[in-house]
């Protein structure tokens, strides 16, 4: 049987979990139309999470997906954390502010989370995805045992390979045009850059399944990357407009100026944003994530307490120009092909 079918889809198109983004209400719509919604747990509690899966069953009947979060954790580095607020501290003066006295692991991994396990395994999501590696061999069995089809996000062919001998069932390859948090496994490893279609050329002779993801905004980008020999595409800018979606407003002005820009400076972990006051700062030095991220949320806190949004992190592919306000099941519509 086919991914496709496995996941009980009519079209071809998963929306991109997108943490922090994504609500029940969306996945839903997506699922609903007949592509895969999908919630982005990284960011939750296990209590957050159970309750978000809930949410979305109690909307749809149809199966969703859900992503989770599998970094290796980061050992803290003081006097590299010192020097990461230290250069910050200017910008929080702007605000009247001041930075962190110390930095936090804001987001668990999944990998040893056996809360986080307990709450998926009792929702039954139909795809569990993973996101900067993968979970260990004990979380993969009892996912499959629960009746998940398992994903992960690659960036390399090394990855892919890895994906397949963890025994999972589909590869993401998420190319450079893709917006939000990179995948790659090690972020201190080259990043090959490869582009969607490249990544996803050089992926399919890994043998699994691959999902498409990056820079893909229609039905044409759906039909070329299907034509290339993907089972699916995973599209998450194409929704960050849509009314279901939790984008805040200054996220969805961003969009229309569409340049964008790869960046560690919000989180510790590159990822593709949007254009704005934050990314114009080097992120040379930064002290890893998630802990970079708790002075990321800290500043923009500070900035948009002042009316300034500019440090805002506005994920987004390269295509955000291209993003049209519209329900999500249109937007399945129009990238279906």
């Amino acid at each position: 049987m086919g991914l496709i079918a496995r996941l009980g889809m009519q079209h071809p198109v998963i929306q991109a979990p997108m943490a922090g983004i994504s609500t029940p209400a969306l996945a839903a719509a997506v699922s609903g139309a007949g592509g895969l919604g999908s919630l982005g747990l990284g960011a939750m509690t296990p209590a957050q999470a159970a309750l978000a899966m809930a949410q979305t069953a109690a909307l749809t009947p149809r199966p969703f997906a859900v992503n989770l979060f599998c970094h290796q954790p980061h050992a803290p580095d003081p006097a590299a954390e010192r020097a990461w607020l230290d250069r910050l501290r200017p910008h929080f003066t702007r605000f009247s502010a001041q930075p962190p006295a110390a930095l936090r692991d804001i987001y668990p991994s999944f990998i040893g989370n056996r809360a986080m396990l307990d709450a998926v395994i009792a929702a039954r999501p139909a795809m569990v995805s993973f996101h900067f590696g993968l979970p260990d061999r004990a979380q993969i069995a009892a996912l499959r045992d629960a009746g998940a089809v398992l994903a992960a996000t690659a960036t390399s062919v090394q990855e892919g390979r890895a994906i397949a001998a963890a025994g999972l069932d589909a590869i993401i390859a998420q190319g450079w045009q893709a917006g939000g948090h990179r995948g790659i496994f090690d972020p201190a490893a080259r990043d090959e850059r490869l582009s969607t279609p490249d990544l996803l050329a050089a992926l399919l002779p890994v043998g699994l399944p691959v999902i498409a993801a990056g820079g893909i905004m229609d039905a044409a980008g759906s039909r070329a990357a299907l034509d290339a020999g993907a089972s699916a595409v995973q599209c998450g800018t194409a929704f960050l407009l849509a009314p279901e979606a939790a984008t805040p407003p200054a996220h969805r002005a961003a969009l229309a100026q569409g340049q964008t820009v790869m960046t560690a400076a919000i989180s510790g972990r590159p990822a593709r944003c949007c254009a704005n006051l934050f990314t114009a700062i080097a992120d040379r030095g930064t002290p890893g994530y998630p802990r970079t991220y708790d002075a990321g949320k800290a500043l923009n806190t500070a900035a948009l307490a002042a009316g300034e949004t500019g440090y805002g992190a506005h994920w987004a592919g390269t295509g955000c120009a291209r993003a049209i306000a519209r329900p999500a099941a249109q937007t399945v519509a129009a990238l279906a092909p």
